[in-house]
């Protein structure tokens, strides 16, 4: 049963998300936070699997509220999906960078809402190739954005890897592409954030377009 709380400072969105999840036979709802403090205090009372995170909260942020998550060893199997209104929203990359292991638009449809949960709560990260090449290219064009700096300590065949990875390909597709075996496959992706100190696949498609590795619109 995978164990959902859910952060909105919206009462309606809330509910809405909660009849959803317990519909679900592989679901339950041990919480709702109304803003980003409670979220996270929740996330150990309640001991939650998965934070369903809005972003725009009162008193603290999803986006903190996540990087509180992220940071805290006792809640380090918790895992954070993030909403976002995307085409409003250029924090999302933040929020990845922060430790979130996936978005959703608050538009999507109910069951791809549940396929999402299930997928995070698995230890997957969800990323949506085009929305994330959009999203992360504003991020790139900002004056706060950091300069790139190559991932030197990768193999050239690490390289083409994380190319993929940044590029929406599972392991079993990086597999198929480069004409390696899925376990080959998964080991390099596995080595990959151990180099680069990632905390799952987000953080790589980050680091992968920060570094220049995969240039903004070429998806």
């Amino acid at each position: 049963m995978i164990r959902v709380l859910l952060a909105d400072d919206q009462t309606l969105v809330r509910e809405a998300f909660a009849m959803l999840v317990e519909s679900a036979p592989d679901m339950t709802v041990v919480g709702q936070a109304a803003t980003g403090r409670e979220a996270a205090e929740l996330a150990r009372s309640a001991r939650a699997d998965l934070v369903v995170m809005d972003i725009r909260m009162p008193d603290l942020d999803g986006i903190e509220a996540t990087r509180l998550i992220a940071a805290d060893e006792d809640l380090a199997g918790v895992r954070v999906l993030v909403l976002t209104t995307y085409d409003t929203d250029e924090n999302i990359v933040d929020a990845l960078r922060a430790g979130a292991s996936g978005f959703l638009v608050k538009d999507t449809r109910p069951a791809e809402l549940l396929d999402a949960i299930r997928t995070v709560a698995a230890g997957e990260s969800l990323l949506s190739p085009g929305p994330t090449a959009r999203l992360i290219e504003r991020f790139l064009r900002s004056p706060s954005a950091p300069a790139a700096g190559g991932p030197e300590c990768l193999s050239e065949r690490e390289r083409e890897v994380l190319t993929l990875v940044a590029r929406g390909l599972n392991n079993a597709e990086i597999a198929e592409a480069l004409g390696l075996s899925p376990l080959t496959a998964k080991t390099h992706v596995s080595r990959i954030m151990g180099k680069l100190g990632a905390r799952d696949r987000a953080q790589l498609v980050i680091v992968a377009y920060e570094s220049g590795l995969v240039a903004p619109g070429t998806l």
